[in-house]
């Protein structure tokens, strides 16, 4: 499969990137378009099963905006075909529940590091071996963050397979261990929860891929079993903002 000039699941090949050292890359389909706009010269460059990939520039340099899908599985394969047709840096853009208190619908979530609750990095690594997000691509979030002027928290985020395990947890056999577990990520002071970037991350490691993620609060259940204010906010345009000036300022930075 490495030797086809077109990868079978995302439907891309080198040509089709234009060169590309970068990509964006939200779960939803439905957002691949909305991100691409603040490109220049964006255009639809491939649709195949959940991956959406549209092409533009920043800064002169060719950028990709393609989704995953949802979970660590299709992420996985989009990390191992993006990095076969020369992508090298990544940034997820994602949704995410709040868990701490102070992280409130609306805000963002910069990712330096995730906690591996889900099964697909486990396939290709150790639980032990820690999900880490790029120090640079990192830096360059927090920055953009702040610049542009939005809330954000920087720390550990908790990626799992079951969204209803989560959300239903008391009916599922195992509710013992969801739940010990949930409130023990919640006092050790992870952030907020979603599922992909723990693959996002170890695949991105083991390939020598440089990755981040920056994730918009939709909610925070924690905040709505104690009956403090609590609104939902499914807005990415702040999100979408940061990730794109922090690509930005991370290709002049590396002209320097």
């Amino acid at each position: 499969m490495e030797n086809k000039e077109v990868m079978y699941h995302i439907g891309l090949s080198k040509k089709d990137i234009n060169k590309a050292k970068y990509a964006i890359l939200p779960g939803d389909p439905g957002r691949v378009a909305k991100i691409a706009e603040k490109l220049s010269n964006p255009r639809q460059i491939k649709v195949n099963r959940e991956y959406t990939s549209y092409l533009g520039e920043l800064e002169g340099e060719s950028v990709l905006v393609m989704s995953t899908g949802m979970g660590g599985p299709s992420t996985a394969i989009a990390v191992e075909e993006l990095a076969l047709i020369g992508i090298k840096n990544l940034i997820r853009v994602g949704t995410s529940g709040g868990m701490q208190l102070n992280v409130d619908a609306g805000d963002i979530v910069i990712a330096h590091a995730a906690i591996r609750q889900e099964g697909t990095s486990k396939e290709y690594v150790p639980v032990e071996f820690p999900a880490v997000a790029d120090l640079d691509l990192t830096n360059a979030l927090k920055k953009a963050a702040d610049e542009l002027g939005y809330t954000n928290h920087v720390g550990i985020v908790h990626c799992k397979d079951s969204f209803y395990g989560q959300h239903s947890p008391g009916r599922m056999p195992v509710s013992y261990e969801l739940k010990d577990k949930w409130n023990a990520w919640i006092k050790a002071g992870c952030l907020c929860s979603e599922m992909e970037t723990a693959s996002l991350y170890t695949v991105s490691q083991i390939l020598g891929l440089k990755a981040s993620a920056v994730l918009l609060v939709v909610w925070n259940q924690e905040r709505e079993k104690r009956g403090l204010s609590q609104n939902t906010d499914f807005d990415t345009e702040k999100e979408i903002n940061v990730a794109i000036k922090a690509i930005s300022d991370e290709i002049k930075r590396r002209r320097k």
